[in-house]
């Protein structure tokens, strides 16, 4: 996402020195006018913000079907971390839940339904601007209310539902973009009506107004997203550097041998077996992480990225954390062009319609 923004900008009409008789303050000063008019014009990454959605309603949708025969030890009213202790946090740290405003097992169960249902619409893109915002109160109750059970995936995927609450992300690939098609016909009729009675005028302002909004919290989302990615992989391989199992080439063979991250014995085996292709990923993992950021606005960003996807991979078949990969997957789709989710839908049967606007989702 970022490197459109870049490159759209880059690209963005201007006038020459000469036609400014400014020079370089001229300059300067069409490329803030056309990175401005960007900003405000044109919604950027529409199909990535789909993905994001897409990824993470299903995601956690996922993971509450998977904790479903345990959600009363984890998050119900007799869990070992008893709502009183949970309101006793809150109350030194901010965080809220909704999941303890009643220690009555009916009212959980009632609110663990209404997470898997939040989950479900806002994966389809069901009135997504409602729905995300449901999704974020969700994801934040149920992280707040197990925060000792929490690890990089769960404040990942809050971060995430959090900003996806200021993007078009119903836009591209959900039940809103199909509704949106299918009123286009009824909506030129209304503005025909409208104009009859000399009131287009001012709904084509408000019309404008949103609009404009609407592309601005967007692209402004998109871009704390993309940043947020990039300070997360360049923390990740700072603090790597600064430790000596990761200077020897160790670090991986420690990982491989905890109790608490051996889901399969037998790979986790077969991998340690190696310890110089070990140390090589090791260094390979380091490099990627530190110079992640370094890399987006080129091509080589794509090899990076795939050599990420193999990594998360790893991560989650070795050492047991889907959540954490899969949460990590999504995310960098951000940094994947439009034309490229276009190719990959041009791949399969057609059934999402580029968008003419970003006031159509909801």
């Amino acid at each position: 996402m970022a490197t459109e923004l870049a490159s759209s900008a880059a690209h963005a009409p201007e006038r020459t020195a000469c036609q400014t008789n400014a020079g370089p303050l001229g300059y300067v000063s069409d490329r803030l006018g056309g990175l401005f008019a960007l900003l405000t014009e044109r919604p950027v990454s529409l199909y990535a913000a789909a993905v994001l959605r897409i990824g993470y309603g299903l995601l956690y949708l996922l993971f509450l079907l998977r904790e479903f025969p345990h959600r009363e030890e984890i998050w119900g009213p007799s869990s070992p971390w008893t709502p009183a202790l949970a309101r006793q946090l809150f109350d030194q740290t901010g965080w809220a839940s909704i999941l303890t405003l009643s220690d009555s097992r009916a009212y959980f169960e009632f609110c663990y339904v209404t997470a898997l249902a939040t989950s479900a619409l806002f994966m389809l893109g069901w009135r997504t601007r409602a729905v995300s915002v449901l999704f974020a109160v969700v994801v934040a109750s149920f992280h707040a209310r197990a925060i000792l059970m929490t690890d990089g995936g769960d404040n990942l995927i809050l971060l995430m539902a959090i900003y996806l609450m200021f993007t078009a992300c119903g836009t591209c690939w959900s039940l809103d973009a199909r509704r949106c098609g299918k009123r286009s016909r009824s909506a030129g009729w209304c503005r025909r009506r409208l104009g009859a009675v000399g009131t287009s005028a001012i709904w084509g302002d408000l019309g404008g107004v949103r609009k404009t909004l609407i592309t601005v919290l967007h692209n402004c989302a998109m871009c704390v997203i993309a940043v947020q990615v990039c300070f997360l992989y360049g923390a990740a391989g700072l603090y790597k550097v600064q430790g000596g199992l990761w200077g020897n080439g160790t670090a991986l063979h420690y990982v491989l041998n905890l109790r608490f991250f051996h889901p399969w014995p037998m790979l986790s085996q077969m991998a340690d077996a190696h310890p110089l292709l070990l140390s090589i990923t090791g260094y390979l993992a380091v490099l990627l992480q530190v110079a992640f950021p370094f890399v987006l606005f080129g091509r080589l960003k794509y090899p990076v990225l795939t050599m990420l996807l193999s990594m998360h991979i790893g991560i989650a078949l070795l050492l047991g954390l889907p959540l954490f990969s899969g949460a990590m997957i999504i995310a960098d789709a951000v940094f994947l062009p439009d034309r490229f989710f276009r190719s990959l839908a041009r791949l399969g049967p057609s059934v999402v319609k580029k968008p003419s606007h970003v006031a159509s989702p909801r």
